[in-house]
């Protein structure tokens, strides 16, 4: 149990926590965009199983990043477009198509990955840690928060980009207007379909970027990867007050006590027969601060309605 409290251990946890606040920082952002337009989306998690397989499967065929990459973007773009058009154009009932986007991207991934792959093979090319000159060799530090891989900087540089975005722009000035009240922007000339339409495909390629991380971080891919990752990051909006530096909190609050846990079950601090139990803290610990703040929060008043002109 010392052992637990010295500084390189805590340096490695912190560093886990980093690594492990990604996909869900990545996913949460993109659903923050998506929230503040009045659109939720339940399907996160579906959404990051098929861009985890398909940014996994072209690495394993081409060993080529890049195209990893593409793939896993294009992947979530796609389901941007099927989900706006469900509930955007068809106005469908969001709750209700998010699962189905969800129940469909983990059947599908399922059965993809069963026909083309079989048994989960290890990637020859992964996403590799890059340390930022300089910083990275901070003794302690640097470690810890400089030296990590491309896209764990990406999710945190989008931090100040979507708060930029949100609060300093036009069109974010348009997206919380359609999720507060999209009668009054309509009446104004702003096309609510379209700016939620567009909210959708920037929060689901986010989704995207989330699975892409997570499959080619590991350099493997399972069915059922996420384990429900997705669905933390919508709890994770909540957690951080619909702003993007409220969700890196939290993401990176989930992120560090994931790594805790796992610090535990290595020194057997936890035992085996307990690993279960000890797994659920980082959920349990954010349903508990959504409890807390459940009251001091108040969500985009047109989140899950449905607009229509007529």
């Amino acid at each position: 149990m010392r052992d637990l409290f010295t500084l390189s251990v805590l340096v490695s946890t912190v560093a886990a926590g980093i690594r492990l606040a990604t996909p869900y920082l990545l996913a949460a952002l993109g659903e923050t965009i998506g929230q503040r337009s009045g659109v939720l989306n339940l399907g996160v998690d579906g959404v990051m199983l098929l861009s985890a397989f398909g940014s996994y499967y072209v690495v394993l065929r081409t060993e080529n990043l890049w195209y990893g990459f593409l793939a896993g973007a294009v992947i979530g773009l796609l389901m941007g477009v099927v989900y706006g058009v469900i509930t955007v154009v068809f106005e469908a009932e969001q709750g209700i198509s998010g699962i189905g986007i969800f129940l469909f991207g983990l059947g599908f991934s399922d059965l993809l990955f069963e026909e083309l792959v079989g048994t989960p093979t290890p990637l020859k090319v992964r996403l590799e840690e890059v340390a930022i000159p300089g910083l990275g060799s901070i003794p302690y530090v640097g470690d810890a928060i400089f030296q990590h891989n491309p896209l764990t900087y990406l999710a945190f540089a989008l931090v100040p980009i979507v708060t930029l975005v949100l609060f300093k722009t036009t069109f974010g000035m348009n997206v919380r207007a359609v999720g507060e009240n999209p009668q009054a922007a309509d009446s104004l000339g702003v096309s609510v379909a379209g700016v939620r339409f567009i909210a959708i495909l920037i929060g689901n390629t986010m989704a995207g970027l989330a699975g892409m991380a997570l499959s080619l971080g590991l350099g493997i891919f399972q069915p059922n990867l996420t384990q429900g990752l997705g669905f933390i990051a919508v709890a994770l909006v909540y957690f951080g007050a619909w702003r993007s530096r409220g969700v890196m909190v939290g993401a990176l609050l989930y992120g560090i006590v994931a790594s805790l846990v796992l610090q535990l079950k290595t020194r057997g601090i936890i035992p085996l027969e307990a690993s279960d139990l000890g797994a659920m803290a980082p959920a349990v610990l954010t349903i508990v601060a959504l409890v807390v703040l459940a009251r001091r929060i108040e969500a985009p008043a047109a989140l899950a309605r449905p607009f229509s002109r007529h």
